[in-house]
């Protein structure tokens, strides 16, 4: 779970109350899903002191920093909800300075497609404030843009920056520039072996045509993102009092909630914040041209009723309101409806049951009387997960090793490499990155992945998985299909059908079941050379010999075979 570091004097100054006992303090955090970690109060200045707080929600980026947990604790305290009438909005788009623009490259579309950016003026930066805009760069960057890839910050001196911004896609070659920490020109491709960061974050680009980067309207360079920045403009001190900042990514709704938690944080602390258009030369979800920072939220609706059943408490819409209110939720009320319209920098609102969650935390976990569960069970093993275990022991003796996946993954994976038309997947409508956008509808592209990764190991590799699968079906209620399946792949030499076969009936026969085979069509596998399962009457899965264009999609380089079974259907 998330650390982060807030300055004592700073954090309660935005609170608006301040504590010396850490047991008070203690019993607060947990509106925030937080702990305290370490406080010493009373040695030394408070202006020097340090709180450490541990945050036990991955889903709320916007309380990784002083500014968002102090906002959300002070709203609980009974503080006014925030408005922050920079925001744009569908529709309703705020009209920047004429140069304050980012003008976007069109060849980055499949680069690094997308920017959001905003400018900070209005007093001096103090020490507290730049320190903390490091820990919430390095928090949503490492932990919530999965190490850059998805997200890359920067903030720079504005005052030293000509507007309009050019984001381009840069000849790594031919481009250089003095990068930060450094006195000497290096290209982009030589940032990559010799600057620090360039070798901690340069797999993130190294293998791209062209490079992004950003230089302002007199050619002067501000960013090679997400490495690193330029020295001069992105060297920003403790006085400077007009900042620029950019985040560059590869998926917009997530740059859109990371630039509006950062450009909330800078409002709390007292900041102005200018906003900046984005002038794109393709199609993005909002548009070809974007003023940033941007509300794309959507409202979100509850049953009083629903609230109910889930809480288990009879609370009033007032009682309802009020707890919504207390965790900086603007409400609408409508009859027996709730309707609630997400602050600017939280995006984990997905269903009524957030809704519900937040009344809880707003009206206080403790005020819950604990009741003792009226009914008497004893736990035991279902049938599949029996079935299951006996399954992984028999994988295990005939020599595969055991794999654990995520059941989340991105369109190229679990649909593009495996030469597939999608039909069946199931899609997320707001992922958090297009790399957990699908939810997986067979487990063979979990083990091509880790067959991608081991080519350096000693062959053959026999793996498998026994886990979830959920693809569409109309006749279901919720019209998704949710199976337990086994898959396993083996990576060796002479891998061909018979000993596809052989391992499943092997599988079959210790497991205990009849089963029958018929030639089946598959683009991931190859013609003629594929068997569907048959069991009880019906089509439980396949085994046969991976299509070497898949192998190709993969970056592998050994014949492999490969099967998948829906388990479940074998009760």
């Amino acid at each position: 779970m998330p650390k982060i570091e807030v300055n004592e004097r700073a954090f309660f100054d935005l609170v608006g109350k301040r504590y010396t006992d850490p047991a008070a303090l203690e019993e607060l955090l947990p509106a925030a899903k937080a702990e305290l970690d370490e406080w010493k109060p009373g040695e030394g200045k408070d202006d020097e002191r340090t709180i450490k707080i541990e945050l036990n929600d991955t889903n709320r980026p916007d309380l990784w920093s002083t500014g968002g947990l102090a906002r959300q604790l002070r709203v609980y305290l009974g503080g006014k909800i925030p408005d922050y009438p920079f925001f744009s909005r569908k529709g309703a788009l705020r009209e920047p300075p004429k140069d304050l623009r980012v003008i976007v490259d069109p060849n980055l579309k499949g680069i690094r497609p997308y920017i959001t950016a905003f400018l900070i003026s209005g007093k001096p930066i103090t020490d507290a404030v730049l320190r903390d805009v490091i820990q919430t760069q390095e928090k949503l960057c490492w932990n919530y843009g999965r190490k850059r890839k998805s997200i890359a910050m920067g903030v720079y001196r504005a005052e030293l920056i000509k507007f309009p911004i050019h984001y381009v896609a840069a000849d790594p070659d031919a481009t250089s520039f003095v990068p930060l920490g450094m006195t000497r020109k290096l290209s982009l491709r030589n940032i990559l072996k010799e600057h620090p960061k360039g070798i901690e974050f340069g797999s993130i680009v190294a293998g791209l045509p062209r490079f992004p980067y950003i230089h302002d309207d007199d050619g002067e360079t501000v960013s090679f993102p997400p490495v690193i920045n330029s020295d001069r403009i992105g060297g920003v001190k403790v006085g400077d009092s007009r900042l620029f900042v950019e985040i560059t990514g590869t998926d917009l709704p997530t740059l859109n909630i990371a630039c509006n938690i950062v450009a909330c944080d800078f409002a709390d602390s007292g900041y102005e914040i200018t906003p900046v258009r984005i002038e794109y030369p393709y199609d993005t979800a909002h548009g070809r041209s974007v003023v940033t920072p941007y509300y794309f939220q959507e409202p979100v609706s509850a049953e009083l009723p629903y609230v109910h059943k889930i809480l288990g408490d009879k609370l009033t819409m007032d009682e309802t309101v009020s707890a919504l209110n207390r965790m900086a939720d603007r409400t609408e009320v409508k009859g027996d409806t709730v309707t609630v319209f997400p602050g600017e920098y939280r995006n984990d609102f997905l269903h009524a049951a957030d809704i519900v969650e937040d009344v809880a935390m707003g009206r206080g976990l403790e005020s819950f009387k604990p009741q003792a569960p009226r009914d008497f069970t004893i736990g035991r093993i279902t049938p599949l997960e029996s079935l299951s275990r006996k399954a992984k022991s028999i994988m295990v003796g005939l020599g595969f090793q055991e794999m654990i996946y995520n059941y989340l993954g991105s369109r190229k994976d679990y649909i593009e490499r495996m030469n597939l038309d999608g039909k069946d997947a199931v899609q997320i409508s707001n992922p958090m990155s297009e790399n957990f956008e699908f939810v997986r509808n067979s487990i063979l592209p979990s083990l091509l992945a880790s067959e991608a990764e081991s080519g350096r190991a000693t062959y053959p590799h026999h793996i498998f998985e026994v886990g979830k699968v959920c693809y569409k079906n109309d006749e279901e209620n919720y019209g998704v299909s949710t199976r337990g399946a086994i898959g396993w792949l083996s990576a060796v030499r002479d891998a061909n059908y018979n000993l596809a076969a052989s391992q499943f009936n092997s599988l079959m026969y210790f497991l205990g079941r009849e089963y029958s085979v018929v030639a089946c069509e598959d683009p991931r596998f190859i013609h003629g050379r594929t068997a569907a399962v048959m069991y009880s009457g019906r089509r439980i899965g396949l085994f046969g010999e991976v299509d070497p264009a898949v192998l190709s999609n993969w970056n592998i380089t050994m014949p492999c075979i490969a099967g998948e079974v829906e388990i479940e259907a074998l009760l």
